[in-house]
């Protein structure tokens, strides 16, 4: 598969198994646990998720929260370890960007990608990720 064009696609049930396999390989198990739960949330309303496909199947996906008019939320990206370095998860944001109709994309970064988002025309700010429940 390695050398064959990348296509890009708006997710489809048959790309499921796919990202759901990305999630198990990055031990994320909020996606990779319950199929059916994640295509609902690759689908919900106001969400644009992105595919990269290389001969069918699934090397990358991104999953973005959008209002559709001013601002979205890049949620969830990832590509392939064997298909990194590629231009791939760039592609996606761009792919994004045109489909969510956002004129911003906001992001939370992990340890050892902000390079990778600093390659984009950008402005940083601090920022929180709050869970449920309150600390006393």
């Amino acid at each position: 598969m390695n050398g064959t064009a990348i296509s890009y696609a708006a997710v489809s049930r048959s790309h499921l198994d796919g990202i759901v396999e990305i999630c198990r390989v990055e031990g994320w198990t909020s996606f990779h646990t319950d199929p059916e739960r994640t295509w609902r949330v690759l689908t919900a309303p106001g969400v644009t998720t992105i595919v990269a496909l290389e001969a069918e199947a699934v090397v990358g996906f991104a999953y973005v929260q959008s209002d559709a008019e001013i601002q979205a939320h890049l949620s969830t990206i990832a590509v392939l370890h064997s298909h990194r370095r590629r231009g791939i998860a760039c592609r996606m944001v761009e792919e994004a960007f045109t489909r969510c109709g956002a004129k911003r994309i906001d992001l939370v970064s992990s340890e050892g990608s902000d390079q990778f988002y600093r390659s984009f025309q950008h402005r940083e700010f601090p920022g929180f990720r709050i869970y449920p429940g309150r600390r006393t």
